[in-house]
């Protein structure tokens, strides 16, 4: 597997030229310039970062819409199951049988029932499941194939034909870097929502062939639903390097077809690990993964997104089960792969309330950190949009009605 070369602007203190392109363009300099003086959420390591106006946003078209019986948080809000054997990885080795069984137990301790009662809690026989993974570091610390292993074969010994699940992030090549492949995983879909030209993005192709067509739109446009946004009020860069990453700028956030027309219900499989003091797990993993256009919201909405975009229907309404992958975990220098803060953790937990799941594992994750000797910062700002989040009826974000069960 090639290693993990994408960056998302919020992710890094100090950027190279090539890295900088690539997180989102010449024309976004004084935006990223204001993530680097330390205003945007993730950097504030120190201190608070000063307020600044939110932007409005289209989220309150979102909760009008009327709920199912599967939309967020699911059948068990507030409920985090945590599985943890230190066995399942020695010596760098993957015992994917006995991650198989951690799967196996954490789902059945959350549901009170055994596989085959568990399935029609979330699905009907002819649903299309799609398995967000996050492919972010490949080898280091991406979602790991036993795990992904592990879910598929509940679905598929429940009766879910391989065809009806799809393994699927934003972006195609991490896919492939992270071992995502139909070879690996016969039978089974293989999606990303959009193409990048890693070699356009730094300044290595000798045009934007592979990325933009003669008309002068991104060749992944079609893979958007332009009837189904998250709008907010903060206009995206215009150059080129912005548009290879993010396919459109503007004000609109289109969600992936793949969403919107395909998939019927969604399983999260998160990795642990932070992002500056907050974390980068389920929430982020689908509300930065679900649409396009982000870069532009990372310094006025950050943590927001991750309860805006999950409002929606085409996520609220789907995303019937989140499994955070701590099989290895992170806890500095997040969202990019940094090895020297990547730990063997042996720990899986599942739930249907994302925010709750989070939640559990933010506290986790600063516990890790003061141990380790990293200065942190527990501003109320990175965890107030799980109050957030509970406030529009997606989540838990009270710790006194979390239920957080150790295996």
């Amino acid at each position: 597997m090639t290693p993990k070369r994408y960056r998302s602007m919020e992710s890094r203190f100090h950027l190279d030229r090539r890295q900088f392109f690539k997180a989102g363009g010449a024309a976004g300099a004084a935006a990223g310039l204001g993530f680097l003086a330390g205003r945007s959420l993730v950097f504030a390591q120190n201190a608070a970062p000063a307020r600044i106006e939110r932007p409005k946003t289209n989220v309150d078209e979102a909760i009008k819409v009327p709920r199912t019986k599967h939309s967020l948080p699911g059948p068990f809000p507030g409920k985090v199951v945590e599985v943890h054997d230190d066995n399942c990885l020695v010596d760098g080795k993957v015992d994917a049988a006995l991650i198989k069984s951690m799967f196996e137990k954490g789902l059945t301790r959350l549901t009170g029932k055994n596989l085959m009662e568990s399935f029609p809690l979330f699905f009907e026989d002819n649903d299309v499941v799609g398995i967000k993974v996050n492919p972010v570091g490949a080898g280091l610390i991406s979602t790991r194939l036993e795990v992904v292993d592990a879910v598929i074969d509940w679905l598929a010994s429940a009766g879910l034909p391989r065809r009806n699940i799809i393994i699927w992030d934003r972006f195609d090549y991490m896919l492939k870097d992270a071992g995502f492949t139909a070879e690996r995983y016969p039978g089974v879909g293989i999606e990303g929502l959009q193409t990048m030209d890693e070699a356009a993005a730094e300044g290595k192709a000798k045009d934007n062939s592979r990325w933009l067509k003669p008309d002068g739109t991104h060749v992944s446009t079609d893979n958007f639903d332009k009837d189904v946004y998250y709008w907010a009020d903060v206009e995206g860069p215009k150059d080129e390097a912005y548009l290879n990453q993010h396919v459109f700028n503007g004000k609109y956030s289109y969600f992936g077809k793949l969403l919107t027309r395909k998939l019927t219900k969604i399983i999260n499989v998160p990795v642990f690990k932070n992002t500056g003091n907050a974390v980068s797990m389920a929430t982020k993993n689908i509300g930065y993964g679900a649409v396009c256009n982000t870069n532009r919201l990372h310094q006025p909405l950050f943590l927001d997104v991750c309860v805006e975009v999950p409002a929606f229907p085409a996520v609220r309404d789907k995303l019937v089960l989140n499994v955070t992958d701590g099989i290895k975990a992170q806890y500095e220098g997040g969202p990019d792969p940094e090895a020297k803060f990547i730990y063997d953790y042996g720990t899986i937990f599942l739930g249907t309330d994302p925010f709750a799941l989070d939640l559990v594992c933010h506290d986790l994750i600063v516990e890790k950190r003061k141990a380790m000797g990293v200065k942190v910062n527990e501003h109320p700002r990175f965890t107030e949009y799980f109050r957030y989040a509970q406030k529009l009826g997606l989540g838990v974000g009270d710790p006194g009605k979390i239920e957080h069960v150790k295996i």
